[in-house]
């Protein structure tokens, strides 16, 4: 699959995760914290080699009515040592994984703003300037996407 990121220096991102285990309240409550737990190569990837401090990234809530872009963060740190799949005690712990050869990566991301209107997915399916979106694309469950600047601007608009 092609990135379709921009060539620009800044890239853009979407975050997914289930608000039960990690909500924008709580980014906005712990204002940084390292995005640990995802266990899918190609998301490892992009977290590990192209996510950069600096890039911006929405915070999408999933498996929950309805589905929406909640918030943004920002890139703060580069990906690093996902530790959570050392921990035996985790969900995430996986014994492939050693400190020596960390399998798993995860960037450090800082709360920049929640969104007092959700962006739904309903809405991002319907709006014909988002075509093309990876969120939208049929069996696309990547927990972690690359977003076009053009598209995270639009999304952007659409949250205000």
């Amino acid at each position: 699959m092609t990135n379709p990121q921009n060539t620009a220096s800044k890239k853009y991102w979407l975050l997914k995760s289930e608000p039960t285990c990690y909500s924008i309240d709580d980014m906005a409550q712990d204002k940084k914290t390292q995005w640990t737990g995802v266990r899918n190569y190609q998301a490892r990837n992009f977290m590990r080699d192209d996510m950069k401090a600096g890039d911006l990234a929405f915070f999408y809530h999933s498996s929950t009515d309805p589905k929406a872009i909640v918030g943004i963060v920002k890139i703060s740190a580069a990906g690093k040592p996902d530790l959570t799949a050392l921990d035996k005690k985790d969900d995430h712990y996986d014994p492939k994984s050693t400190k020596e050869n960390p399998i798993w990566y995860g960037p450090e991301i800082a709360f920049v703003k929640k969104f007092a209107d959700p962006v739904t997915l309903d809405a991002i399916k319907f709006n014909p300037k988002l075509k093309g979106i990876m969120l939208t694309a049929v069996g696309s469950r990547l927990s972690v996407q690359p977003v076009s600047e053009v598209h995270f601007r639009v999304i952007e608009k659409m949250a205000q």
